[in-house]
């Protein structure tokens, strides 16, 4: 495993402000590149307020939707249309109100095929837009990726005790039985392949398992698997934690 990477801490006064913050962010992240940029979304309340931030008029108005791609780092594997997809989530918060162009919206696909089949169709998907069948360093898969942290130190849709933790070949895979409906994840190997890597969390509830995950906390359960997925984050560029003053850890106030 790859040395702990340096953290970049962007604490804001509350929810509102982090979720403004991190939406101007990302908006100056995707001004100053140049080429095709690559985004990838998270699902839950803070990405959504995010979301909602960058589909503002003056904001989206600055935003190189033309040459943005979108991905998701995983997804339940229900319709594109239920309640509880990421999809549409950020469809509904965020690509049904600003001009991107619909090529460019890459969502896992969840019906006519078995969740392993699922994961195997968007591992193909990903292969096609990076251009080649294994990871370069120098030329990372995403320019930014969006993650949330659970309670229980899980990222995406890589929960504590699961056989996803140890894919070191697979882009994506499918996750049953973690959750009562499966899901779908990428793995560490395509989350690491990124220029900026954003966990956003809020709330005091957060604080414990944001002050873990910063640390390396990956004390090993029972079967030998990391406590703290969320950890295991060794992205090939940057590691920023966007945060509330509430889940900051005491030190990154």
């Amino acid at each position: 495993m790859t040395a702990a990477p340096s953290i970049e801490n962007h604490v804001f006064g509350n929810p509102e402000a982090l979720a403004r913050g991190a939406a101007a962010w990302l908006c100056e992240r995707a001004q100053a590149s140049e080429g095709t940029f690559a985004v990838c979304l998270s699902g839950g309340s803070t990405p959504r307020r995010l979301y909602e931030c960058l589909a503002d008029p003056a904001l989206a108005a600055r935003f190189p939707w033309d040459r943005t791609h979108w991905f998701w780092g995983d997804e339940r594997f229900v319709p594109h249309d239920h309640p509880d997809s990421n999809y549409r989530m950020a469809h509904d918060a965020l690509l049904s109100h600003v001009p991107a162009p619909a090529n460019h919206i890459h969502a896992m696909p969840t019906e006519g095929l078995s969740p392993d089949q699922a994961a195997a169709a968007y591992e193909a998907t990903l292969r096609r837009f990076y251009g080649a069948d294994s990871f370069d360093p120098a030329r990372p898969l995403f320019d930014v990726m969006l993650l949330g942290i659970g309670d229980d130190g899980h990222t995406a849709s890589l929960f504590p005790g699961t056989a996803a933790l140890r894919e070191t070949r697979r882009w994506a895979v499918a996750v049953i039985g973690a959750k009562p409906e499966p899901r779908l994840t990428l793995t560490y190997p395509a989350l690491d392949s990124s220029r900026d890597v954003v966990f956003l969390a809020a709330g005091a509830g957060k604080r414990t398992v944001v002050e873990r995950a910063q640390t390396g906390d990956q004390a090993s359960d029972q079967n030998g698997n990391d406590a703290i997925p969320a950890a295991r984050v060794r992205p090939v560029g940057r590691l920023h934690w966007f945060t509330d003053r509430a889940a900051a850890p005491g030190d990154a106030h």
